[in-house]
């Protein structure tokens, strides 16, 4: 099998081929130790982080964005983003807050990337902007 992919570790963005024919593997045009390691990794066992929103009940914003801690396999994306879908969280919410430990038994748990704060106006106010309404 051979593959080629673009190294992302450094900004130098190598392209890296992999030839492998049965138990060898060779690796060319790595710029250092660890694009081989990135690109071996990508070509063997492919992994990606999830970034997306969950909704929010009585916030200032109806979404709170979130991303996973770690990355999991790529096949286990859409499983990952269907379970996210069915979170609801209610305000205040912080960045680093877990939501979600553990998805799909990867190690990896879904964090808050956006505070969200409470929606205390209810009705004449849109979260604290001045509408231009008078007090007095």
């Amino acid at each position: 099998m051979n593959k080629t992919v673009t190294c992302i570790i450094c900004p130098k963005g190598c392209e890296v081929s992999i030839n492998l024919n049965g138990e060898e593997i060779l690796i060319y045009g790595a710029g250092c130790k660890r694009g081989e390691s990135y690109a071996l990794e990508e070509c063997m066992h492919p992994k990606r982080n999830v970034a997306t929103s969950v909704r929010v009940l009585d916030g200032h914003l109806p979404l709170a964005s979130v991303r996973l801690t770690e990355p999991i396999p790529k096949e286990y994306i859409e499983q990952a983003i269907d379970e996210i879908k069915r979170i609801k969280i209610t305000a205040p919410c912080y960045i680093g807050d877990i939501v979600l430990t553990n998805i799909l038994g990867m190690h990896s748990d879904v964090v808050i990337t956006r505070d969200v704060m409470v929606n205390h106006e209810r009705g004449g106010n849109d979260c604290g902007r001045n509408t231009g309404e008078s007090t007095t």
